[in-house]
């Protein structure tokens, strides 16, 4: 075994100045050049991951840390040879869209944060670098992914409801097995919040947008500012479709509950996140966050997001309150990184508590709370005071909610008999399919707010189920 990590260097991409990047919404990273690509993938030492797949250990790797099992021994060996062609085919057998994932994915705590020499010194293979990469690099070259064009159509149709990571993802494999696919979006451009919910510098809208266009050629069916909401609509779509799949997310921001929450200048993020990016698509121009002192409730990467867009939108000042300390913050710790270069300040052991407004209701600031953590809970996690008397006040002019996401029951679900649970997440079982045998759900409609990569396992899931039910294997 060559032990190549030992003597190359752990590269990331490159990152641009932060006094350059805060000006626009282009991306934060830079794309690793061939032979930057090469060099890393050859510090790969090719674990054997299939043969120890079944095999109880105390150890994981980078396809086991992966939700879809990507190939990636696969393909980061044929980068290192310089086979595009064939890496490019052994990424995208697994995955409906790598080089999206390879931009948003936690990588980590997922494939990297599973790569045996993550566990020295040297640090894991940049996995996901080297994942957009080769696809980029594909498509260049006139690659294209397939989505069954040359599979005679086998009369089944199939509707998908919402076309973010979940749906995006059933309607690809689909697609392959020769089904007709009809997808409805209440937006007005697809990729749910791969198109809205995740700012464009850190992945560029016209990368999602592209795969779309290369599906509708291959015959998906795509409409857009069409919601499916009365049970009316649903009785047609069971009428006419084979199979339905459900992929609506988890569209309810998560309240604070402070006093004077309803005050003028107080929004939740998914608001700022996709009024940011129709300014990205000039949609229009004004800004709400321009010129204005701005807190930001939340220490996720819906949070992170928020910051930074907020810096770029020209905010005054841009505050993150967080109730723990930095090491307890649940997103990316280079998100965190990289809002502190662009002139995010943090205020960690800070819990809201009330909103402060003027006369005609507008935020003029928020009363906060000091809090320190206390003994473990049943879970080990330590519990979560407040200081009695440590009460403070934040000027501020906006207040961004940034806390979780919760589920939506709709109107039509009992008419459908979908069975939904404790938090109103669709119940489905092993296979994705719901208390109705027809209709099958994924991603956060089913988990609550999770990752993209978790909803794109539990789209291909649901296809592959679907396709088994019409007597059809990829």
């Amino acid at each position: 075994m060559k032990k190549h990590y030992l003597k190359v260097k752990r590269e990331t991409p490159k990152k641009r100045d932060p006094n350059e990047r805060i000006v626009d919404f282009h991306p934060t990273y830079e794309m690793f050049s061939e032979s930057e690509a090469s060099l890393q993938s050859a510090r790969c030492i090719k674990c054997p991951i299939d043969i120890l797949r079944d095999l109880k250990s105390e150890f994981s790797f980078c396809r086991t840390g992966c939700p879809l099992e990507n190939k990636i021994p696969i393909w980061v060996e044929k980068v290192k040879e310089g086979d595009i062609e064939g890496a490019f085919k052994a990424s995208n057998e697994v995955s409906p869209f790598p080089e999206i994932l390879g931009l948003v994915c936690p990588h980590d705590i997922l494939c990297q944060g599973g790569c045996t020499i993550s566990r020295t010194e040297h640090g894991s293979v940049t996995i996901g670098a080297i994942e957009v990469y080769l696809n980029e690099e594909a498509f260049k070259r006139g690659l294209r992914p397939y989505y069954g064009e040359d599979k005679p159509k086998t009369g089944h149709k199939v509707a998908v409801i919402g076309s973010g990571p979940a749906g995006f993802s059933c309607a690809t494999f689909l697609l392959r097995g020769g089904v007709e696919v009809d997808m409805f979006e209440k937006s007005d451009r697809p990729g749910g919040l791969l198109t809205y919910g995740i700012p464009n510098f850190k992945i560029c809208k016209d990368v999602i947008l592209r795969r779309f266009e290369w599906m509708q050629e291959a015959g998906l069916n795509l409409y857009l500012n069409t919601e499916i909401k009365s049970s009316a609509q649903m009785k047609e779509m069971l009428n006419e479709y084979d199979a339905i799949f459900v992929a609506l997310g988890a569209p309810s921001g998560r309240s604070a509950r402070m006093k004077n929450e309803d005050a003028h200048g107080v929004y939740h993020v998914m608001d700022i996140l996709k009024h940011a990016q129709k300014r990205v698509f000039e949609d229009f121009y004004e800004f709400i966050l321009e010129g204005k002192d701005v807190v930001v409730i939340g220490g996720g990467d819906s949070a992170m997001d928020a910051v930074r867009t907020a810096i770029r939108t020209k905010a005054k000042s841009v505050k993150c309150l967080y109730r723990r300390d930095e090491a307890n913050m649940p997103g990316s710790k280079k998100e965190v990184i990289n809002a502190k270069e662009e002139g995010v300040q943090f205020e960690f052991y800070t819990a809201p508590k009330e909103v402060v407004v003027d006369e005609g209701h507008h935020v003029k600031g928020i009363i906060c709370q000091r809090t320190e953590l206390g003994e473990p809970d049943e879970s080990g996690r330590r519990r979560l005071n407040v200081v009695e008397g440590s009460e403070f006040e934040i000027p501020c002019d906006v207040i961004i909610l940034a806390l979780g996401f919760d589920n939506v029951i709709f109107p039509w679900y009992e008419d459908a008999q979908i069975k939904t649970g404790k938090w109103g997440e669709v119940l489905v079982d092993e296979n994705k399919r719901t208390s109705n045998p027809r209709i099958f759900a994924g991603g956060d409609a089913v988990r609550g707010a999770d990752l993209a990569v978790t909803a794109a396992a539990d789209g291909k899931k649901a296809a592959l189920t679907i396709l088994k039910d019409f007597g059809i294997s990829l």
